[in-house]
């Protein structure tokens, strides 16, 4: 979008809900969350699900990587049946990624069992896989965390957040949260999201999970609309290691039962309020799975404007953001500018390179393609702090993108060399 459309949206984004403080995925009404361990980690939390009181308008977006996980079949065909979830099963620690027929039978197992634990069709259910390729899942231990979790549910109803938040979680080194609330015709909106992810992330849905939650009325197509539109400008606009993961989607989940009257579309009053709010916790979700990455050390925040076309503007942000000389430089606070020209140049081969300007922080480094006399302490000083910030000027049209990424470590390497022990 153009710079302009950029800062209306900023602002509006300001004026129309508010974030809260200590966010809950079970926030929005008929909602709750709980997650337990199971046995598929050692120690750790592994098995949660997200259950709606009410069949709830569902809409997901899954990994472009042709070897999809048999969890994303089983939660494909359910959306396409029903396009309505009431229940979302997550387990960590095992992807049921190229795992065969016996895989397939495993994840529609899984969901399955969740229906007859609910007494609900089977197509109301999601199932969702995260963690080591290539093994099947303990089917004993997870049939017996299924029952373990229908028989605390009464106990977690208000509480099953963080349990829930921690069982998807695989090499993160934190949870993910955010919520917010808006006004819809004059009455309360909330919406919330969690999310893992921290190595395997690229743009085009790479290896993350995430989950919305909104009490919102809107019809399954305009939420299933609205959901890629925003994955577009926010989880497929970040990167930590450039590799596309098997498993993961993006789904939300509408419950309806917000107290205001009229279905939310785009021609509602209220919708770019929505829009804004729901846009606003899959952005920050997105940047805190980006400073999660592997080893990482620092959040890069890549933006590009003046750019001929809107996907001009994403593929040069995602080139910078994704080189792996540019993440190394930021790691070592090295202003290599050169590298960040490097990376523009073949994430959009078609500019006219003697226009480009190019800022580290708010120092110029570059101007129409060149290099200026900057303070190099000044700018070592900008890349050492926890959040670095790169803005590149096309000046070559008007339309501008955000991408985000983190720096590359030693820890990295460390971490992917001894996954599997």
């Amino acid at each position: 979008m153009s710079g302009t459309d950029v800062a209306q949206l900023q602002q509006t984004a300001i004026d129309a809900f508010s974030v809260v403080e200590h966010p809950r995925i079970h926030s929005p009404k008929g909602f709750y969350a709980a997650g337990l361990h199971c046995g598929i980690k050692r120690k750790r939390k592994d098995l949660g699900w997200i259950v709606c009181e009410v069949p709830a308008s569902a809409a997901a977006v899954y990994t472009m990587n042709a070897f999809q996980a048999a969890p994303l079949k089983v939660t494909r065909e359910s959306l396409e049946k029903e396009d309505h979830l009431q229940v979302m099963l997550v387990n960590s620690g095992n992807a049921n990624a190229c795992t065969g027929p016996q895989g397939e039978a495993d994840a529609y197992r899984m969901r399955r069992e969740t229906a007859e634990l609910f007494g609900i069709s089977e197509h109301l259910v999601g199932v969702a896989s995260t963690g080591v390729i290539g093994e099947l899942l303990p089917m004993d231990r997870i049939s017996a965390g299924l029952r373990a979790l229908r028989e605390q549910m009464d106990q977690v109803r208000d509480s099953g957040h963080d349990d829930f938040a921690q069982a998807i979680l695989t090499t993160d080194t934190c949870t993910k949260a955010v919520e917010v609330v808006v006004a819809v015709e004059g009455q309360e909106v909330r919406i919330a999201g969690v999310a893992k992810g921290s190595g395997m992330i690229h743009p085009n849905m790479a290896t993350m999970l995430a989950f919305l939650t909104t009490d919102a009325v809107i019809e399954p197509a305009v939420l299933r609309g609205l959901l890629r539109e925003v994955t577009d400008e926010t989880f497929n606009m970040i990167t930590v290691d450039g590799d596309c993961s098997t498993n993961d989607m993006v789904v939300a989940m509408a419950s309806g039962l917000a107290a205001h009257t009229t279905a939310l579309q785009p021609d509602h009053p209220d919708w770019p309020a929505f829009r804004s709010g729901f846009a606003y916790v899959c952005r920050r979700l997105a940047q805190m799975i980006a400073r999660d990455g592997e080893g990482a050390t620092k959040l890069v925040e890549v933006t590009v404007s003046g750019a001929p076309t809107q996907e001009t503007a994403r593929q040069s942000a995602k080139a910078v953001v994704g080189s792996n000389l540019v993440k190394a430089a930021v790691f070592g606070a090295d202003p290599n500018w050169g590298r960040i020209l490097c990376a523009i140049g073949y994430g959009a081969p078609l500019i006219d390179p003697t226009s480009v300007d190019v800022k580290i922080g708010e120092i110029p480094v570059v101007k129409n393609g060149l290099p200026v006399t900057f303070d190099e302490e000044a700018a070592q000083s900008v890349l050492s702090r926890d959040m670095v910030k790169f803005h590149v000027d096309l000046h070559q049209g008007e339309f501008e993108a955000t991408a985000w990424g983190c720096d590359l470590t030693y820890e990295y390497v460390r971490i992917n060399a001894c996954y599997r022990t």
